[in-house]
């Protein structure tokens, strides 16, 4: 993902409300949010190139996800998926903040990304849900989040760039009165750009700085290819729904709708993916 909003525990009713946009290039080949394996226990999109993903959730409601940090002069093209990080989040039988610890020195060889992971629903063996922050380009451990809406882009967690600010505010405004899907996709579909002297300066020419400064991009060969709006109820019911743009015709889209409850008695499958370390 490029651009993440969510509430985590500041809603009577919803643990967890995401609304977030993931920005590609539009030749890099992807498929639509899908259930992967035989047990059917992940529920993400898939990068087709290297085999991970920018979002995910299992049955048992695990939550893992990330956005690139954005250092041009940092990136090496050597350097492993992302991706895979997330599904190696996703399929881990550990906890997650125990998980984000074991890992987080050995993180160092990929390019920059912020991680959110975590359990939205307490699990057997009555452990509360938790949500976890981590950035392999930050100084810090991995950090436990209290409860709060959030806002996070190619920087670190609640840098205050336009675009982050933007959404932030609509999307506190938008749950605070009511929680409904089109009212997520709306919001990440705002193409405003910032004016000048409000934007970052991230290494980038000053005309890509003004089209990424968009909450929904569309720049020349590169843009939001999904957004993707994802809400947990108390109860367990797990929404997600995925809109995934055409990448000759931007108006077109194709929407994917999935429900489920979550059971946070069932274990963990094992996914046969590459370990990312």
């Amino acid at each position: 993902m490029c651009l993440l909003v969510f509430a985590w525990h500041a809603h009577p009713d919803y643990p967890l409300i995401v609304a977030g946009n993931r920005d590609e290039f539009y030749t890099r080949r992807t498929r639509p949010a899908a259930w992967w394996g035989q047990a059917v226990s992940l529920l993400a999109g898939q990068d087709e190139e290297a085999g991970g993903t920018w979002f995910g959730i299992t049955r048992r409601g695990r939550l893992a996800t990330l956005t690139n940090v954005r250092a041009p002069s940092e990136r090496n093209p050597h350097a492993p998926s992302r991706g895979a990080l997330v599904v190696a989040a996703l399929q881990t039988p550990e906890r997650v903040d125990r998980w984000l610890e074991r890992h987080a020195h050995r993180t160092a060889a990929f390019n920059g990304f912020n991680m959110l992971a975590g359990d939205v629903m307490a699990t057997a063996g009555d452990l509360p849900g938790s949500l976890h922050y981590y950035s392999n380009r930050h100084d810090a451990p991995p950090r436990t989040l209290e409860p709060g809406v959030y806002g996070l882009s190619n920087a670190f967690l609640d840098t205050p760039w336009p675009k982050v600010n933007r959404a932030v505010a609509r999307f506190a405004c938008s749950i605070a009165s009511r929680v409904r899907i089109d009212d997520l996709l709306d919001l990440m579909a705002d193409r405003t750009l910032a004016r000048d002297p409000e934007l970052p300066q991230t290494g980038v020419p000053l005309d890509w700085e003004r089209a990424l400064s968009a909450i929904q991009i569309r720049a020349n060969g590169y843009g939001t290819r999904t957004t993707t709006a994802l809400t947990v109820r108390a109860d367990g019911l797990a929404t997600f729904y995925e809109r995934t743009f055409d990448t000759v015709d931007t108006q077109r889209w194709d929407d994917r709708h999935f429900e489920f409850m979550i059971d946070t008695e069932a274990r963990p499958a094992r996914l046969k993916t590459r370990d990312p370390n």
